[in-house]
């Protein structure tokens, strides 16, 4: 018995060739447009700020790491500690919002409430809202609970930020899950804590991975908040210390380059590990039901 698919495209004959050419050459296009800068900036990372400007765009007369090395001769730029800082501040935002945001997406998914509606409506428009716009509401209050300078400065808001989109995407998640297995654990008697972390966290790590690497992603690239709410450098992230290479090197483009190139080695790394993992997170749902 044939597939669905192979007599759909029995039907199309030729044209699905030239539809899936069409389709793998804006791919690959796409694909250029983002792979080609990373490996420019790369190269250039490798040559001196002359080379970059009388040959930018070809291969670096010798390989040196002379701009990398560069960073670590100015105290006052510490890469590795702002590495530290990213990855203190990412990780712990991550661990909050997946926290916060897992509960109340398994109450929007399987309690019905007054209201109910309404909240969805508002995580909806909290998406909506920029950043500038809640900045000074948020600086005060950080200044009412005297967070001021510390990490938690740039965590909590960051948390609060991000509920939202988790939240709407682990509902959708999870109210597509059956709801047998938590009728089965009621009769055996498990409570409604038991039922969220031995049945319904398992079902859903696909989403809450791709969920923890987006907000990851998100907040390794924050450069707003930790400007505002952390003025000493010891405690900035990396992504405040390359804002810093161009006020601190002048019209050192290999060293901006290095620094640039260094800053994306994690989420580079990270995507690698975890892509199959999100495509399916964001995927699962789709053929539910």
């Amino acid at each position: 018995m044939s597939t669905v698919a192979e007599n759909i495209g029995q039907k199309r004959g030729p044209g699905r060739y030239a539809g899936r050419t069409v389709v793998y050459v804006l791919l690959i296009a796409w694909a250029c447009t983002t792979i080609v800068p990373l490996l420019w900036v790369l190269l250039s990372s490798l040559k001196s700020s002359d080379e970059i400007l009388t040959n930018a765009f070809g291969l670096p007369d010798s390989f040196s790491f002379v701009n990398y090395v560069k960073l670590n001769e100015y105290g006052n730029l510490n890469i590795l500690r702002g590495f530290a800082n990213s990855l203190l501040i990412s990780g712990t935002v991550v661990l909050g919002v997946a926290l916060f945001g897992g509960l109340a997406s398994f109450v929007l998914s399987r309690f019905q409430f007054r209201g109910k509606g309404l909240f969805n409506v508002l995580f909806v428009v909290c998406m909506l809202l920029p950043q500038f716009a809640v900045i000074i509401p948020n600086f005060m209050i950080i200044k009412e609970l005297h967070l001021n300078g510390t990490y938690w400065s740039v965590i909590l808001p960051q948390i609060a930020g991000n509920l939202s989109f988790a939240i709407l995407m682990m509902t959708g998640f999870m109210a597509a899950l059956p709801g047998e297995l938590e009728e089965a654990a009621v009769v055996d008697g498990a409570s409604i804590w038991k039922i969220f972390w031995r049945i319904l966290v398992p079902l859903c790590v696909p989403i809450f991975a791709t969920v923890s690497i987006m907000i990851f992603l998100w907040s390794y690239n924050e450069l707003l908040m930790p400007l505002v709410y952390l003025p000493v450098r010891d405690m900035q992230p990396i992504s405040v210390l390359l804002s810093l290479v161009s006020n601190a090197y002048g019209t050192d483009y290999g060293a901006m380059m290095a620094a640039i190139a260094i800053s994306i080695a994690p989420l580079l790394v990270l995507y690698m590990i975890s892509q199959e993992t999100v495509i399916k997170g964001l995927t699962a749902g789709a053929v539910k039901g």
